[in-house]
């Protein structure tokens, strides 16, 4: 007797991986349409629609309802999606609780300041693994864009969105490798603000962070030349 083919575990393997996909879409560009979702990722319209609705029963992403900056709204807006802090954990690395752990030790042992300090030695080696690169681009925009790419390559799933009136842009990370650990330790993303104002050459203010409940960490980056404020304290110092 021939047995009968297994379609089912194939189509829910499939349909797993899909899941997956439109996961980190949804998290690298959300708010996101099913519309938008269907034609990067080259699906059907109907088929992204099953998947967003199986997500949203388990609790992966969630509707988003406020306008996005730089996007026209025209007539009924169209129903967009960001990833939840479930959707998210699906995409965290499983050492977080470890690394969490580990810092919180370091806190024990050294007080707040041993956990800044870690936080800085942190930010120092990200700022000579990228700072070349984007010290060879030749403005902010162009610094900016540099950043992104390194951050995406980090796992941070960064983008550039633009603002009305073209004065400044908002740095995007839909994902934060990170997440779990600077949830209980925000030093993490205090020194990142700051890494991003030394590395761009402008201050740079944090809007919303994934560990603090956001659907995405948003920075806002003045395009103008504006001088990082550590420059007025050393002219200051050198006058003494």
């Amino acid at each position: 007797m021939t047995q009968p083919v297994a379609t089912s575990d194939v189509t829910s393997e499939e349909d797993c991986s899909t899941r997956q996909r439109i996961l980190r879409l949804i998290v690298e560009e959300g708010p996101v349409s099913a519309v938008q979702l269907a034609t990067d990722l080259e699906l059907t319209p109907a088929g992204v629609r099953r998947h967003v609705g199986v997500m949203l029963a388990a609790g992966e992403i969630a509707e988003h309802h406020s306008p996005v900056p730089g996007r026209a709204q025209r007539g009924r807006p169209a129903r967009r999606y960001v990833a939840t802090a479930r959707g998210q954990a699906s995409l965290t690395s499983a050492y977080s609780d470890l690394a969490a752990e580990a810092l919180a030790f370091v806190g024990r042992l050294g007080g707040e300041e041993a956990v800044r300090e870690f936080a800085r030695q942190r930010v120092l080696e990200m700022h000579s693994h990228h700072g070349d690169a984007i010290a060879r681009a030749s403005d902010v925009s162009e610094r900016l864009g540099v950043l992104a790419e390194r951050l995406s390559d980090d796992g941070f799933a960064a983008s550039v969105r633009p603002l009305p009136g073209g004065r400044a842009v908002q740095l995007c990370q839909g994902h934060c490798p990170v997440q779990a650990v600077a949830a209980r330790f925000p030093q993490l993303c205090e020194a990142e603000a700051q890494l991003f104002s030394d590395l761009l050459g402008v201050h740079v203010q944090r809007l919303s962070t994934l560990a603090s409940g956001g659907h995405v960490c948003t920075t806002h980056v003045p395009l103008a030349t504006v001088p990082v404020p550590t420059e007025p304290a050393a002219t200051t110092e050198g006058t003494r």
